[in-house]
């Protein structure tokens, strides 16, 4: 049997295998639609989602009796235009979870590596911090660090970087600790190579794949903390904009006016179900192993086909 091809990671092979993935390839162009919007939000959006039109307020979707055009999703219970709000609230969401993961993400992953590299009292003392932290409910922590400080964007980064940094750092180490002893290890260590370069240059670029599944799968899971947070009263703050502030306008009239709750949920949720397809797809992309089977699925369904051919 023919083995994959050795350029199965070059970005044309990458972009076949998403198309042929079909709840990957949908996923991807959701996301990329969101942060087209969110970064030309103010092209995109209709209105300004803090403009209020007490006399257009609570105007259901357009195509319901009573909806307009002008306001394609209806609008709140101050007139304000859900569309717009919508697309101000992706860009809220996307800079707090990306934000949130590159902070969280280096630092755990620098934490790890050097705690399984070095090992010792070192790991011991990162292992002991890391299951201290992971002993307190994060969101219980932020609420009570955001009661105390108050909130803003800001505040909200920092305290859900401080509570997502342990995952990171325990995958990290674990990987390492498994990988320690390769060879190419040994080899960087054997021709002087220092710490720093045999951790950041040799170990780092082999977590690649895992670390990958893993930001996707953090950042998801941000966005539905910094919603919760939002909805809580302790996230963001109005005038700015946020789904889970929208839903917790919302909740207030979820009978009569179902749209203010209705449509910042289902944006959260295909965000959520989207980056958790598009983390399942990149996980068996990046395993060999999961490699190894699909394309001998792919092969073996080339030969049936051939051979049907050949019968008829």
């Amino acid at each position: 049997m023919t083995t994959p091809s050795t350029t199965g990671n070059a970005p044309g092979q990458l972009l076949r295998e998403l198309l042929r993935d079909r709840p990957a390839t949908l996923s991807t162009i959701f996301l990329l639609l969101l942060v087209f919007a969110a970064i030309f939000a103010p092209l995109v959006a209709p209105h300004d989602p803090a403009t209020q039109a007490l006399r257009a307020r609570l105007e259901p979707p357009f195509w319901l009796s009573g909806g307009s055009l002008d306001h394609i999703l209806g609008t709140d219970n101050l007139g304000r235009d859900v569309l717009s709000r919508i697309i101000y609230g992706a860009r809220t969401s996307l800079t707090v979870g990306l934000s949130v993961v590159a902070i969280a993400g280096t630092f755990g992953v620098t934490i790890g590596l050097i705690a399984a590299y070095v090992g010792g009292r070192v790991d011991s003392f990162v292992m002991s911090w890391v299951d201290t932290q992971l002993s307190f409910p994060d969101l219980l922590l932020a609420l009570t660090v955001l009661t105390v400080l108050g909130s803003s964007p800001l505040t909200v980064v920092v305290i859900l970087s401080i509570g997502g940094w342990m995952v990171f750092a325990r995958m990290t180490r674990g990987i390492v600790k498994s990988t320690r002893n390769e060879g190419y290890v040994e080899a960087a260590e054997l021709v002087g190579c220092s710490v720093p370069r045999i951790i950041f240059v040799h170990i780092l670029p082999n977590l690649a794949a895992p670390l990958s599944t893993l930001l996707i799968l953090e950042f998801a899971r941000i966005v539905l903390a910094e919603a919760a947070l939002s909805f809580l009263g302790m996230g963001i703050q109005p005038p700015a904009t946020s789904w889970g502030l929208d839903i917790a306008v919302g909740k207030d009239h979820i009978f009569g006016a179902w749209w203010l709750v209705t449509f910042p949920g289902a944006a959260i949720a295909l965000t959520i179900l989207s980056a958790n397809l598009l983390a399942a797809w990149v996980r068996t992309t990046a395993d060999p192993q999961e490699r190894e089977k699909r394309f001998a699925r792919s092969a073996a369904g080339r030969q049936m086909r051939a051979a049907r051919r050949v019968e008829a």
